[in-house]
């Protein structure tokens, strides 16, 4: 199954994709490793935490680009 980016999934959702336990999702989440929001009682999880939690180089590696990306475009703006 392939995690989407911008899907908002469950704990029990998020526990299958990353085959783990329940005490280890919701450990994940107090300890702050997976960022979740309560909603309804209940847990939701975004696509791109899991992903975070999973491979934290490619977080980087997109936040790099951003900023070089956000740079190029500052200095053209300000040449204007």
């Amino acid at each position: 199954m392939e995690i989407n980016h911008n899907e908002v999934y469950t704990t029990q959702e998020a526990q299958g994709l990353l085959k783990v336990s329940k005490s280890t999702i919701k450990r994940l989440i107090k300890n702050g490793i997976i960022r979740a929001n309560k909603v309804g009682g209940t847990y939701r999880i975004l696509g791109k935490e899991i992903l975070r939690a999973v491979s934290p180089r490619v977080e980087s590696e997109a936040t790099d680009i951003y900023q070089k990306i956000k740079a190029g475009v500052k200095s053209k703006i300000r040449n204007w």
